[in-house]
């Protein structure tokens, strides 16, 4: 992994817009961006490492306020990986009940395509 990334090569490769890249930054998400001689905008590695949970944990639902208090307790060190390991484990617990609840779903709607495939058989239409 390099060093720094250009906020262009950041958002290409988590696919997003540079707009919510500089979201992240302004709800904290991020430490403060560094900026190169030029003045332009530069990711360290690290903060490509956290974009990358980030996301993940974005994409499962987590809310802005639970990834805020996340990305402060790595910036704050290793002493808070208790606490860490603590709200990961209970967006883990509601993800699972989520998905729970997904698979259910999906099998009602799997019943219901059954039993509408079998009308249309009956009907001589399918």
């Amino acid at each position: 992994m390099r060093n720094y990334y250009t906020p262009g090569e950041v958002a290409e490769r988590f696919g997003l817009s540079l707009d919510t890249l500089r979201y992240y930054e302004r709800e904290g998400l991020l430490t403060e961006v560094e900026r190169a001689a030029s003045g332009h905008r530069r990711y360290r590695a690290s903060d490509v490492e956290l974009l990358e949970l980030v996301r993940c944990l974005r994409d499962t639902g987590m809310p802005i306020a639970h990834l805020r208090g996340l990305a402060e307790l790595v910036r704050e060190g290793d002493h808070t990986i208790p606490r860490r390991l603590e709200l990961l484990r209970e967006h883990a617990g509601r993800l699972a009940a989520q998905i729970a609840e997904l698979r259910e779903n999906e099998s009602a709607i799997v019943n219901k395509i059954g039993y509408y495939e079998g009308v249309l058989e009956e009907a001589g239409g399918g």
